[in-house]
C-alpha cells in the first residue's frame, strides 16, 4: 500500500522557492531602479548591480558564502551569449558597414598588442610570472559588450567611432577567450603562429555560421507565419542562442557566431520588430542583472587589500599604454583621424567579461588563480569609474560630441500593431537644436505628426507654430511605412536645426 502524501517536507520546500522568489524580486527590482541612478549620474550600471551583489555576498548584509567559479563561469557564458545577441539585434547594417575591416584588426590586431603590452607591465612592474601576466593581458584586453552598448548609446559621437567600437566589443570576445583557455591549459603554452591559427580558424568557423544562421531563420521567419506575434521574439532570441550552439559545436567562436547571427536578423526587417526589439532588451537587461549579482557574490571582499596596487598598476599600463598603442598600431592604415583614436583609446570600457574571463584560470586550477580573479575584479571595477562618466566630457573636448547623428535626442519606440503604426516618444534634451524649432519647421514625412507635447509636467495638443523647448517630451504618431524616416528626420533637426537637409547637415525624412 502506497504510504499517503507526506505534508511534513513539502510546506518547507514551498516556504523556501517563497523566500528565493522574494529575494529575487527584490533584488530585480532594486536593479531596475539602480538603472535609473546610473543613468543619471552617468555610471555604468555594472557598478550598481555589482554592489549589490558584494552587499548580498559573505562580507555584506546577506551573508550569503557562495564561491562556485564552475557555476560562475557557465551562468557568465550564458548572460554574455544574451547581452551578445541583443547587441547584435541593435546593430544597424549601415553604420557598421564602413569600418568593418577596422573594427576586425582592431579586435584582432589590437588584442595581440594590447595583450602583449599589458602582460609585460604585469611581469615587470608587478612580478607576476608570465603564465599569470599573459593571462591577466589577455582577460583585460577584451572590451565588454555590455558596458560599451549602455555607455556609447547614451552619448552624442559620429556613427565612424560608435561603430567601430560596437563591433569591436562585439568580435574581439572570441579571439581573448581563445588566448585565456591557451594560456590557462596546463603545460607549456603552445607556439605563437599555432595560436594565430586556431584564432583565425575559429573565427571563420564562427563567423561562417552566424552568418548562415542568421540568413535562415530571417528567411524562415519572413516567410513562416506564427500563429501568435508573441512567439516572434521567442524564436528571434532561439535562433540566436541556435547560432552560439551551432558556433560551440562545430569547434568555431560561438560569440562571433550568435554577434553576426543577431546583426543578420536585426537588419532583415522582420515581421513585429519592436516588439521583438523590446523583448531582446529586457532578457538583456535581466541577463546583465543577474551576471553582475553572481559576480558580486563570488568577490570576497576582505580579501582584495594586497591586490589594489597591482591592479591599479596593471590597468594603468592597459589604459594609458597598451590601449592607445592597439588603437594606434591597428587604425594607422584606415588614417583615422587622431582625435578619433584618442577617444577610442579611451573607451576601450572593460565591465563584466573580463571578471568572467578571470574565472576561467580558476576552473583549471591554475596557480595564483584567485589573485588573478581579484586583481582583474579591482581593475574593472576602479578604471570604469574612472571611463565611463568621462567619456561625455572627452568627446566635447575632442569637439566630437555634436557631429554624425545626434544621438543625444531620446527616442522610444512603442508598436501601435492594429494601427499599423508606431508611438515615438521624443525627449529634447539641453543643447538639442530643436529648441526653438516650431512643429511645423520639422517637416516630418507625411504619415508622422507630433500629436501631444508634456512641457514642465503640463501636456497639450501642439499647434503648428508652437515653438518646442528643452525638457519637452514629445509624442510623434508615424505609421509603419514612414517609421523610420520620421526618426531620422526628428534627428537631423536636433542636430542640424530647423534647416537640417538643406545645409547638408543631416537627411530629412522627406528626402532632401
Amino acid at each position: 500500500m502506497p504510504r499517503p502524501f507526506s505534508r511534513r517536507r513539502n510546506p518547507l520546500t514551498v516556504h523556501h522557492l517563497n523566500q528565493l522568489l522574494l529575494v529575487c524580486s527584490v533584488v530585480l527590482l532594486v536593479a531596475v531602479a539602480a538603472v535609473r541612478v546610473s543613468s543619471r549620474s552617468g555610471l555604468p550600471s555594472l557598478l550598481v548591480y555589482l554592489a549589490i551583489g558584494v552587499l548580498m555576498g559573505q562580507d555584506g548584509i546577506g551573508h550569503i558564502a557562495f564561491n562556485s567559479a564552475a557555476t560562475t563561469q557557465v551562468m557568465g557564458y550564458a548572460a554574455l551569449v544574451v547581452i551578445l545577441a541583443e547587441g547584435g539585434l541593435g546593430t544597424k547594417w549601415k553604420e557598421i558597414r564602413p569600418v568593418l575591416s577596422s573594427a576586425s584588426v582592431l579586435a584582432t590586431v589590437g588584442v595581440a598588442i594590447s595583450v602583449g603590452v599589458t602582460a609585460a607591465g604585469a611581469h615587470y612592474l608587478v612580478g607576476l610570472e608570465w603564465r599569470q601576466a599573459l593571462i591577466i593581458g589577455a582577460v583585460v584586453s577584451s572590451t565588454d559588450a555590455a558596458a560599451v552598448f549602455s555607455v556609447l548609446r547614451r552619448i552624442p559621437l559620429p556613427a565612424c567611432v560608435t561603430g567601430t567600437l560596437e563591433a569591436e566589443s562585439g568580435f574581439n570576445d572570441a579571439p581573448v577567450v581563445i588566448l585565456v583557455v591557451a594560456f590557462s591549459t596546463a603545460g607549456p603554452v603552445e607556439h605563437w603562429y599555432v595560436l594565430l591559427g586556431e584564432i583565425a580558424l575559429e573565427l571563420a568557423i564562427g563567423a561562417a555560421l552566424g552568418i548562415a544562421v542568421g540568413c535562415i531563420g530571417s528567411w524562415g521567419l519572413r516567410h513562416v507565419a506564427l500563429p501568435a506575434s508573441g512567439l516572434y521574439p521567442i524564436a528571434v532570441m532561439a535562433i540566436a542562442v541556435t547560432a552560439y550552439a551551432a558556433g560551440a559545436l562545430a569547434h568555431g567562436s560561438g560569440f562571433l557566431a550568435v554577434y553576426l547571427a543577431s546583426m543578420v536578423l536585426g537588419n532583415a526587417r522582420l515581421p513585429h520588430w519592436p516588439a521583438t526589439r523590446g523583448f531582446a532588451e529586457g532578457l538583456g537587461w535581466i541577463a546583465q542583472i543577474g551576471m553582475f549579482v553572481v559576480l558580486g557574490l563570488l568577490v570576497t571582499p576582505h580579501e582584495l587589500g594586497d591586490d589594489v596596487w597591482p591592479a591599479l598598476v596593471i590597468g594603468l599600463v592597459l589604459t594609458m599604454v597598451a590601449r592607445p598603442l592597439s588603437v594606434v598600431g591597428s587604425l594607422a592604415p584606415f588614417r583615422v583621424p587622431w582625435r578619433e583614436q584618442a577617444l577610442m583609446s579611451w573607451a576601450g570600457l572593460r565591465g563584466a567579461v573580463p571578471i568572467i574571463l578571470a574565472t576561467i584560470p580558476m576552473v583549471n586550477g591554475v596557480a595564483g588563480s584567485r589573485r588573478i580573479f581579484n586583481i582583474v575584479f579591482v581593475l574593472v571595477v576602479v578604471y570604469t569609474l574612472v571611463q565611463g562618466p568621462t567619456l561625455p566630457w572627452l568627446a566635447r573636448t575632442l569637439r566630437l560630441g555634436e557631429q554624425g547623428e545626434a544621438s543625444d535626442l531620446g527616442i522610444e519606440s512603442a508598436p501601435l500593431e492594429r494601427l499599423r503604426g508606431h508611438l515615438l516618444s521624443v525627449s529634447v534634451p539641453e543643447g538639442s537644436r530643436m529648441h526653438g524649432v516650431e512643429v511645423s519647421e520639422l517637416r516630418l514625412p507625411p504619415g508622422a505628426a507630433v500629436t501631444l507635447v508634456v512641457r514642465e509636467g503640463e501636456s497639450f495638443v501642439p499647434m503648428p507654430t508652437t515653438v518646442l523647448q528643452h525638457d519637452d517630451e514629445l509624442l510623434v504618431v508615424a505609421t509603419d511605412p514612414v517609421r523610420d524616416a520620421a526618426e531620422r528626420r526628428l534627428r537631423a533637426v536636433a542636430h542640424g536645426g530647423k534647416l537640417a537637409g538643406w545645409l547638408g547637415t543631416g537627411r530629412g525624412g522627406d528626402g532632401r
